[in-house]
């Protein structure tokens, strides 16, 4: 177990240091902004729809290591996938930070984001994990005010 556990930080290291898709979009049609007073992240998420699905996705912003972690693999979960499937999957991923749903059991749609389910054991992590979530689905929502995770 233990080298499990160390196999899912140095995953959430490396995606925090050199995180995926950390960029602005040029010619998104989708965007939002997203804020956690507590921890100080801040980031924005930009995607492109094709087809009634995620073509392109970015983000750009400060953060803690969950937060940019988290990002970084909601870029790779998500491209590809619809608002629904998006819905779904961060349904599972927040009972999974939140203790709701083992790590042992999540579905294999979550792929390598079950390696967040450690954050349940720092609730005061939970709300840098989400942030990027809430964030994409408010532009997935065309949401004009920011998202906050207070």
């Amino acid at each position: 177990m233990d080298d499990l556990r160390e196999l899912y930080q140095e995953m959430i290291l490396d995606h925090s240091r050199a995180p995926r898709n950390f960029q602005r979009l040029d010619g998104a049609d989708g965007r939002a902004d997203g804020h956690n007073p507590l921890c100080g992240d801040r980031l924005t998420v930009f995607l492109r729809r094709s087809e009634e699905r995620i073509a392109e996705i970015s983000f750009h912003g400060s953060g803690c290591a969950i937060s940019l972690a988290s990002a970084s693999m909601m870029t790779e979960a998500v491209r590809g996938r619809t608002p629904a499937e998006v819905e779904s999957t961060f349904a599972e991923f927040q009972a999974l930070v939140t203790g709701q749903l083992d790590p042992g059991a999540a579905p294999e749609r979550l792929g390598k984001l079950v390696v967040f389910g450690g954050v349940r054991q720092f609730p005061v992590r939970v709300k840098c994990a989400t942030l990027p979530w809430h964030t994409l689905r408010a532009a997935l929502a065309g949401a004009a005010q920011p998202v906050s995770t207070e």
